[in-house]
C-alpha cells in the first residue's frame, strides 16, 4: 500500500475527526484537538488510507515514530501491519509508537507479543472524572472547591459572566494569553519547550478563526475583561469531554475553579466522562489533578518492534533496555 502522509490544516478537521472515534479509546492524545495542538511541535503527517484509518507519522530531532492508527477496531491490527511496514520498508526503521491507548495495547494483545517491546509512560497517564462531579461539586471531597467557587461568585456578583467563544472574539484570547505566558509560573517555566509549542499551537488554531467545529471554547469574564478561558472537545463514542488548554489569572482567587466548572456546565453539559489530559510528570500539576478525584486513569505506552535490525537504537534514554 502506497501511503501519502500530509501535514493536516484545519480545512482538514472535519474530515480527519470521525476516525479518532471508530473504536474505543478514552485518551485526550487521541483527538482531533491535540492533533493540531501539537502539529508543529511533533511535525505531525497524517495518512488517510482506504478511507478506512488515520495513520501519523511524525519526527522529532530525527526520531521516527507514530500514533496507533484510528479505525475500526476490527481493522486494527491489518492497518498496525501496514504502518510496521511502512516503518520497516520505507524509513528503513522499526516501529515505534509514543502514548498507544491502552485500550489498542490491549486489542493487539501487545504485551504477549514478543517482537515489541511494551513500556508504559507512568507520568502520561490522562485523569479521568465524573462529569457530574465536576459540574455540581457535591459532597464533603469538593467542598474545599464549592467554597472558592461560592467566594468568587459572592466577591464578583454582578461583575462576572461565562460567555461561549468564538471567531470574533480570538484577538482577546490572544491578548489574554500574551499576559498569561508573561506571569506563568516557576513550574510551568520548567516545561517551557512544550509550553513555547502549545502557545504557538494555540495561535496557529486561533489566525485559522475557530474554523473547527470538532472543539468549544469559553471564557470567564470580569469587569469585561477575560480572565481565564478553556478549550476542549467531545469524544461522541466514549461520551467523554478531553479539556485540552485551560488558563486563567492566577491573581484572582478561585479563578481556575470557576472555568472549570462553568465551562463544563455549559459547553458539555452531558458528558458522563471529562480527560483533563496528564500531569506530564509536574508535582504541582499532579496535585491540583489529584484534588478533583478523578475516578480512574487512562494509561499510555511506549511500544517499539523488536525483530527489526537496530531497534535497539531506537530506545529513547529514558528507558532502560
Amino acid at each position: 500500500m502506497n501511503l501519502e502522509f500530509f501535514t493536516p490544516k484545519s480545512t482538514d478537521a472535519e474530515k480527519i475527526a470521525p476516525f479518532y472515534y471508530m473504536r474505543p479509546n478514552k485518551a485526550c492524545d487521541s483527538g482531533v484537538l491535540d492533533t493540531f495542538l501539537w502539529r508543529d511541535y511533533y511535525n505531525i503527517r497524517v495518512c488517510i488510507a482506504d478511507d478506512k484509518a488515520l495513520l501519523f507519522l511524525m519526527e522529532s530531532k530525527g526520531e521516527y515514530f507514530s500514533a496507533m492508527p484510528f479505525c475500526k477496531e476490527e481493522d486494527l491490527l491489518y492497518y498496525f501491519n501496514v504502518l510496521e511496514k511502512y516503518f520497516n520498508d520505507v524509513l528503513k526503521k522499526p516501529l515505534k509508537i509514543y502514548l498507544a491507548d491502552e485500550e489498542a495495547v490491549e486489542a493487539l494483545a501487545l504485551n504477549e507479543n514478543c517482537s515489541y517491546l511494551v513500556k508504559e509512560e507512568f507520568d502520561l497517564k490522562d485523569y479521568l472524572y465524573s462529569g457530574d462531579d465536576l459540574r455540581n461539586l457535591s459532597g464533603k471531597k469538593f467542598h474545599k472547591k464549592k467554597n472558592l467557587v461560592n467566594k468568587f461568585m459572592r466577591e464578583y456578583e454582578g461583575r462576572w459572566e461565562y460567555r461561549s467563544l468564538c471567531c470574533s472574539d480570538k484577538e482577546e484570547v490572544l491578548e489574554f494569553l500574551d499576559k498569561w505566558y508573561e506571569k506563568r509560573s516557576d513550574e510551568e517555566k520548567e516545561a517551557e519547550d512544550t509550553l513555547e509549542y502549545e502557545i504557538m499551537g494555540l495561535h496557529e488554531m486561533l489566525k485559522e478563526c475557530f474554523h473547527l467545529d470538532t472543539f468549544k471554547a469559553g471564557g470567564i469574564y470580569v469587569d469585561g475583561n477575560l480572565e481565564a478561558f478553556s478549550i476542549g472537545a467531545l469524544n461522541p463514542g466514549e461520551d467523554m469531554a478531553c479539556i485540552a488548554i485551560e488558563k486563567g489569572n492566577s491573581e484572582i482567587p478561585g479563578i481556575y475553579q470557576v472555568i472549570n466548572q462553568q465551562f463544563l456546565c455549559h459547553e458539555f453539559p452531558e458528558a458522563a466522562i471529562i480527560n483533563r489530559e496528564d500531569d506530564v510528570g509536574l508535582p504541582g500539576l499532579r496535585k491540583a489533578k489529584e484534588s478533583y478525584n478523578p475516578i480512574g486513569y487512562e494509561r499510555k505506552f511506549m511500544v517499539l518492534q523488536k525483530d527489526f535490525e537496530g531497534w535497539r537504537d531506537e530506545i529513547s534514554d529514558i528507558y532502560e533496555t
